[in-house]
């Protein structure tokens, strides 16, 4: 067989950078970043270039398990699909005959391909789809919305084009977007300016112009100091504060108090370097970019700075601005005609979520929901038995605090269902393991992105199936036909393409060139008049009433944080470039690379406790313990340590990752509690831990 190039999608994280995959005799030769995608470059991170790990690990699921034993015991029947899906689709018909669809959860990773998800939930009568957005950027999202009446991805960052770009809670060159990446280092060698605000000196601050290491807990206080300034100088774009913001004056007497100075002994910032940092924002303004967050369900405040930061955008005109964050052209701003969804070939059920959004905390976003609520309703009944939870690509036990606690709520269950093509623990803690083929091995529904150029974008199958796996397409087909949802029981992927496709004016012959296609021939960038926030102001509002009506106020008093005790740190964690979380950890091609996770801790208060770089320490909180190295560095606030996320794997099928590392999921007792009634995020770096020399 002739080599052939095929377009697709890479999957090694949520990402989902496009790719062009050289293939011969059904192996794949190489694999790089689409060069026909904008900004790509042909360009691939580590993980992505480690797919082909993935895709050839005798270590990934490779055929349907079923339980048998307790749950997390690690022993399994082996299967074929038919009895597997048979299993399933059996236990959920005694289940919705009994409980009715609502009984049903289903969570993931989120992300382009939703809409075969939400469709089989709908199918099945149940409002509880959700993702894992409560435990990473669901306060950026209602932050959003509370502000401008649309939520956080109605915005563009327009990096290329941008003269002064900060970064908070945005790990940008550790967390990485490919096109974003190379867009920021682009708009860098133009002259760009990069301000990075965090308790550490990460790789992103290594390419700063400015780096402020900001005491644990205080991102909010520095913000409104610097709305404080603003204000105070007239640095802000008057005429469109004018136009756009609503409430000004109660902004203005709100941050009265939030001086430079007084902040400066909260935050360890001085007033003067401050006071120079808006100066230089202000200089560059509207083409500034303050990233609201990534993962940012992190303090009890967090929802309250992601608010400042829009809020900080918007008073330098960066909202709709070329080079700021302009509004997001959909297909029909181009006047073209969007994907036809799947998701509408059911009504939308009429029963109340689980979680409670949309009826007991309707400031929420209802489409994903917020996952730890819907744990409660599986503990508690309240307000209905949730019996049966399908996780798809999604590792909760891993990705939310103090999984032990998390365990004794999944053991309510009747049903729990792993979709995955690696391991986890929660797949090992599951019922039955329905193996998905990597992203290499299987086709995925076609997407659509808005953007300055909005488009199509296709994910085809590089290769076959190495094992007994199935595309997350064919298993959710495969149960919809046994469940009697005939509408979404599609026979092959191009028909469901065809049905997407319908009315769109776009033909799969089209995506044959560039793997994507693009619904515009140039960057739509909306002008002012155009700009529409959809508020019931219809201006951008400092005082969200949907917000105040729940006793929530838009603009919360900074209360100091607390201080860790007596040889204690608090404890904090994130991403790297090698790994994505717990999911790359045992691949044969990053493991070496980066086999377990080390503990920043501050030099000077590691040396008063007699520790040296590269002593093994001990970490201990909530009757869990770990030993992991120590990395003795000065760009780290002494209050704090920081491991990377995803370590401490404990499963014996996972050889490379077994016993490497610490999980600090495990050091966050209670944690599924804390979380913020204004952002509906959990707190993750609310939680303190112990360190000593062992």
């Amino acid at each position: 067989m002739a080599r052939e190039k095929v377009f697709s999608v890479c999957g090694m994280c949520t990402v989902r950078c496009p790719i062009e995959v050289e293939v011969e005799n059904d192996d794949i030769i190489f694999v790089q970043g689409n060069p026909h995608a904008p900004g790509i470059k042909g360009a691939l991170c580590a993980r992505g270039g480690a797919g082909i790990g993935l895709l050839n690990d005798p270590e990934r699921p490779q055929y349907p398990m079923i339980r048998e034993g307790a749950r997390g015991a690690g022993k399994w029947r082996r299967v074929d699909w038919d009895e597997a899906l048979d299993y399933v689709a059996g236990k959920l018909q005694h289940l919705i005959r009994e409980h009715g669809g609502r009984s049903v959860l289903w969570s993931d990773r989120s992300g382009p391909f939703i809409d075969l998800h939400q469709a089989f939930m709908r199918g099945l009568g149940s409002p509880n789809y959700c993702d894992h957005d409560s435990a990473c950027a669901r306060n950026v999202q209602h932050a959003a919305l509370s502000m401008f009446g649309f939520g956080r991805q109605s915005l563009v960052y327009d990096y290329k084009n941008a003269k002064h770009i900060v970064l908070q809670t945005r790990n940008l060159f550790e967390s990485i977007n490919v096109k974003e990446v190379n867009d920021t280092l682009d708009a860098l060698d133009a002259g760009c300016k990069l301000t990075v605000i965090d308790i550490r000196a990460n790789v992103s601050a290594s390419k700063a112009s400015r780096f402020f290491m900001v005491r644990p807990g205080t991102d909010y206080a520095f913000n409104l100091a610097v709305i404080n300034e603003l204000l105070a100088e007239q640095l802000y774009n008057t005429e469109y504060a004018a136009r756009f913001i609503q409430d000004l004056e109660t902004l203005r007497a709100f941050v009265a108090p939030y001086t430079p100075e007084r902040v400066a002994a909260e935050t360890g910032v001085s007033a003067k370097e401050l006071r120079d940092f808006v100066r230089e924002l202000a200089a560059a303004a509207p083409s500034v970019i303050w990233h609201p967050g990534w993962m940012n369900a992190r303090y009890s405040d967090s929802f309250y700075m992601s608010r400042t930061i829009y809020i900080i955008n918007a008073l330098l005109g960066a909202v709709g601005a070329k080079g700021g964050l302009p509004l997001a052209a959909t297909p029909k701003d181009v006047g073209r005609k969007g994907l036809k969804k799947l998701v509408n070939l059911y009504p939308k059920p009429e029963e109340k979520r689980a979680d409670g959004v949309g009826w007991k905390h309707p400031q929420f976003d209802a489409g994903p929901g917020l996952l730890h609520l819907a744990y409660k309703a599986i503990e508690s009944a309240d307000p209905y038995p949730v019996k049966a939870y399908i996780c798809h690509r999604h590792d909760p036990l891993m990705a939310y605090p103090d999984p032990e606690a998390l365990k004794k709520v999944f053991d309510k269950l009747d049903l729990l269902v792993a979709t995955t093509f690696s391991w986890s623990d929660t797949a090992w803690f599951a019922d039955v393991v329905l193996p998905m083929s990597t992203y290499l091995e299987r086709e995925s529904i076609l997407a659509g992105k808005s953007g300055l150029k909005p488009s199509f974008f296709i994910r085809n199958r590089a290769v076959s199936p190495r094992f007994e796996t199935k595309a997350d397409w064919e298993i959710i087909c495969g149960l919809a036909k046994r469940l009697g949802l005939d509408k979404l029981a599609f026979d092959s992927i191009q028909d469901i393409w065809a049905y997407q496709l319908d009315g769109t004016g776009v033909s799969l012959d089209d995506f044959k060139a560039k793997g994507s296609v693009s619904l515009a021939d140039k960057p739509k960038y909306f002008t002012p008049p155009e700009y529409v926030f959809k508020t019931p102001s219809g201006k951008i509002e400092i005082v969200s009433q949907k917000w105040e009506k729940q006793g929530l106020p838009s603009l919360k008093p900074y209360a100091s944080p607390q201080k860790p005790g007596e040889g204690m740190f608090r404890i904090t964690f994130g991403r790297c470039g090698v790994h994505t979380q717990g999911h790359t950890v045992n691949n044969p091609l990053l493991a070496g690379r980066m086999p377990e996770n080390t503990l920043w801790i501050n030099e000077k208060a590691a040396q008063a406790m007699g520790i040296a770089d590269g002593d093994l320490v001990e970490v201990s909180s909530n009757g869990y313990s770990g030993k992991i190295r120590a990395f003795l560095t000065e760009f780290i606030h002494p209050e704090a340590v920081f491991m990377v996320h995803g370590f401490g794997h404990t499963l014996p099928v996972e050889s490379r990752a077994l016993g490497k590392g610490v999980a600090d999921q495990m050091l966050m007792p209670g944690g599924i509690e804390k979380w913020d009634p204004a952002g509906g995020a959990i707190a993750m770096q609310e939680h303190f831990i112990t360190v000593r020399r062992l």
